[in-house]
């Protein structure tokens, strides 16, 4: 399938790359309201650089990638759809779940295909804890945590600034890794109760080019609380960027059976840890599934598992074969109520209840992974 990616920001590189790694799609053209991104992604991955209009109007482009800042993820989406492509954006779905229900709408309507990240989950860690959960190694899960905790992103990043607006902060920007994370491993999310917080209304850019600039706050910068699944297991959680250190581990699981410890949602391996009952933690290194080998060195010059993309390759394969497609419109409006009800929990100081209800993405196995694999 041809492809366009619109927006060429710090993600999109991810993107052009994943086409050297799956076998169903090629990406032909790039846009951004930013000429000058355009043209240098265009350049160095070979491929057109168009306006936005354009490429929406590409006929030989049937999907797009979508990268552009959450915010504009509706709006793209919808652009998409009305020109008859079937689309792919990077996570939130959208801004809230109103704007959500917009997009499934039109998808309805023009039975079009929209898929959202994170594809995370369909990594080796994410996709062996789900088969060790129902193989019942730990048991009925009953109980967990999830911690995400750290300092923001003013340090490092070169525009940090809509990590801290509404549609941002840590639970829309990182949190959605984890929720769908525990989506994939325990099923859809019943209820929510939480509260918020903001350490400070402004932060200091430390990271060039713009060192020593100030940003507003917008949207809390700690949210905690507790998630009631359906299958009655109750996450505590913990999210924050008001956290210079801590030693909580990511995700822990507890089964009436054993424990897992299940590595950062935000990557495609890592070790699962797991004890049975009482007894001590047992590792399981997952480095040498297919979506698990080591294929790219971080920034810390460590090598890690990177297969950002097999979410839009099972997509692709889904819209050939009219299935069901596992990173699917049902699945990211349900994480984006969740988000949202996060938020909402912690504004009235009530529980939220959800809506959406959505069946938990398919167990992604070895031969659909060779099948999309280059």
């Amino acid at each position: 399938m041809k492809v366009g990616i619109i927006g060429c920001g710090n993600i999109s590189e991810t993107y052009f790359n994943c086409q050297k790694i799956f076998n169903n799609f090629e990406i032909a053209a790039c846009a951004d309201i930013n000429t000058e991104y355009a043209i240098k992604c265009a350049e160095q991955f070979n491929v057109k650089a168009q306006s936005v209009d354009d490429i929406l109007s590409n006929k030989d482009i049937d999907l797009i990638i979508n990268l552009t800042i959450p915010s504009a993820h509706k709006e793209i989406i919808i652009k998409s759809l009305k020109a008859g492509k079937h689309c792919f954006s990077e996570k939130p779905l959208a801004m809230n779940i109103e704007e959500g229900l917009e997009i499934q709408k039109l998808t309805s309507e023009k039975k079009l295909y929209v898929g959202c990240a994170p594809d995370t989950f369909l990594g080796a860690a994410g996709q062996n804890a789900r088969k060790l959960i129902e193989n019942n190694k730990i048991g009925k899960v009953v109980l967990g945590t999830f911690n995400l905790m750290s300092h923001g992103m003013e340090h490092w990043h070169p525009n940090p600034d809509f990590f801290f607006k509404p549609g941002a902060g840590p639970v829309f920007d990182l949190g959605v890794y984890y929720i769908t994370q525990l989506i994939n491993l325990i099923g859809p999310v019943k209820s929510i109760s939480s509260a918020s917080g903001t350490a400070t209304q402004e932060r200091i850019i430390t990271s060039e080019p713009r060192n020593g600039e100030k940003i507003i706050v917008e949207t809390p910068t700690t949210l905690l609380g507790s998630l009631e699944f359906h299958n009655n297991a109750k996450i505590q959680f913990f999210c924050s960027w008001d956290v210079w250190k801590h030693n909580h581990s990511t995700i822990e699981l507890y089964g009436l059976a054993g424990s897992m410890i299940v590595p950062d949602p935000n990557f495609f391996s890592g070790d699962i840890l797991i004890s049975k009952k009482d007894e001590d933690w047992e590792t399981i290194n997952n480095d040498s599934m297919l979506l698990g080998i080591p294929n790219k060195t971080d920034n810390d010059g460590s090598k890690i598992a990177n297969y950002r993309g097999i979410g839009l390759s099972d997509m692709i394969d889904a819209i050939h074969n009219q299935r069901n497609a596992r990173c699917s419109l049902d699945l990211a409006l349900h994480v984006l109520e969740v988000m949202e009800g996060i938020i909402k929990s912690s504004e009235l100081k009530e529980v939220f209840y959800l809506n959406s209800k959505p069946n938990q993405p398919k167990f992604l196995s070895d031969d659909e992974i060779k099948n999309l694999k280059i």
